[in-house]
């Protein structure tokens, strides 16, 4: 028996033979830096996936900063420390005016937990909106009003799940203003369903990339509308940056900002520690003084003098090497480079994005979702030395998000070996 074939015996036994695993041949990995990361024999391979070593692999100002404080102090918050002061100070500057007002998670699940908790108690009401398929945590609350994964938990009666406009779906005749048009109406309909329940609308739980309904364009018009109808109705919009957030978008720092709204909560969490667990909600003063009335809240491990020093060596990576720019530049690069295989390869339906995030929706001759050929390319790939994954509601799109110091050369590698496990896939019929 090979080692990882007894290392996977060994967790399947220890974890459950449930515990979810990337590839065919899981890969047993040992050691990252920047955007590589070898394997137990020695092998290198190009991460193209991974967004929680946000500014790279074991970046030595971010281990730096985690060693160091965890040499002097770590302890709740229920004593006065500067570093964690300085890190909330400089993490809420980074937001639109409003946006004020930092409480710590450890996770970006207690972090939508404390963001619904919230809305609730400002709005009065318990209804919320999300999309059709989504994941926003996987707490029994947020199991609830999940779609996009399968859960034990019926979803929610106070939930109400909503289509996204896709342009590169949309059937119907009539521009972009007759698609926002047909999901605005149905947007009216679940505030409506939710008011006739009883429920009312506390919250609308959004991704603002809408990463795991496989990136697709949303109009900017149809945020814009449904932050109005949610607000009309009471509730409060929650814009979800556990994905897209801190620089990744290329063009701005949060990728809320692409719909120019400024939403009422924000979310965040995965990139916000390079691997290290921590996360945080962002609001107005009023909202977190309002929920402050009539809850304590209150976590051990969050915002710890560790965590703290950690988030803010990550904001100083981001900012002293430019990586927002490098997203947009390479980013840039990476699309045209995408591009270019799209027109030599119909499989390649629809290739988008913004920064360094794209994703490609992998279709067959009949221009159908192609989950076989996607799933197939993905495993090529990662023989190859190249790992991405897969995203969407028909689990064809390929999910492209390496860490931030992922460059052109970088990407020239991955549209070189994307186009290798092209040509040795068979088109599905």
């Amino acid at each position: 028996m090979s080692e990882d074939q007894n290392l996977l015996e060994r967790r399947q036994a220890a974890l459950g033979p449930g515990a979810p695993l990337f590839y065919d041949r899981p890969l047993h990995i040992v050691r990252g830096e920047g955007c590589w990361v070898w394997d137990a024999e020695g092998r290198r391979f190009l991460d193209a996936y991974n967004n929680v070593p946000h500014v790279g692999h074991c970046h030595p100002h971010v281990t730096e900063a985690l060693c160091r404080q965890a040499s002097l102090l770590n302890i709740h918050t229920r004593y006065l420390h500067e570093g964690i002061v300085d890190y909330a100070e400089r993490l809420t500057a980074t937001f639109p005016d409003g946006l004020e007002r930092v409480m710590f998670c450890c996770t970006g699940t207690e972090a939508n937990e404390l963001a619904l908790r919230i809305a609730r108690a400002v709005s009065g009401h318990q209804g919320v909106l999300v999309s059709d398929f989504s994941y926003h945590g996987n707490s029994g609350g947020l199991a609830a009003l999940t779609t996009g994964l399968p859960t034990p938990e019926p979803f929610a009666p106070f939930g109400r799940a909503v289509p996204v406009p896709n342009p590169f779906r949309w059937q119907a005749a009539g521009d972009a203003a007759d698609l926002v048009a047909h999901h605005l109406a149905l947007v009216d309909e679940a505030i409506a369903s939710l008011d006739a329940a009883g429920y009312g609308v506390a919250a609308v739980l959004f991704d603002s990339i809408f990463s795991t309904e496989g990136l697709p364009n949303v109009p900017a018009d149809y945020i814009r509308g449904v932050a109005e109808r949610v607000r009309r109705a009471g509730g409060l919009y929650i814009a979800d940056e556990v994905q897209p957030g801190f620089g990744r978008m290329g063009d701005a720092l949060w990728g809320f900002e692409a719909a120019d709204m400024v939403p009422d909560i924000v979310t965040l969490g995965k990139p916000m520690g390079n691997g290290h667990p921590i996360a945080a909600v962002v609001t107005r003063p009023e909202l977190a003084d309002a929920f402050a009335r009539d809850a304590l809240y209150f976590n051990t491990f969050a915002g710890n003098p560790v965590s703290a020093a950690v988030g803010r060596a990550v904001l100083d990576v981001i900012a002293g090497e430019r990586l927002m720019e490098r997203a947009a530049d390479t980013g840039r690069h990476l699309q045209e480079g995408l591009g270019k295989l799209a027109t030599a390869d119909p499989r390649l339906g629809d290739v988008r994005g913004r920064g360094l995030f794209a994703a490609i929706e992998m279709v067959d001759r009949r221009g159908e979702p192609d989950a076989a050929t996607a799933r197939a390319v993905v495993n090529t790939m990662r023989d190859r030395g190249v790992l991405i994954s897969r995203i969407g509601p028909d689990d064809n799109v390929l999910k492209i998000r390496p860490p931030l110091t992922f460059g052109q050369v970088e990407a020239d590698l991955l549209v070189a070996t994307l186009a290798e496990a092209l040509a040795g896939t068979r088109a599905s019929a």
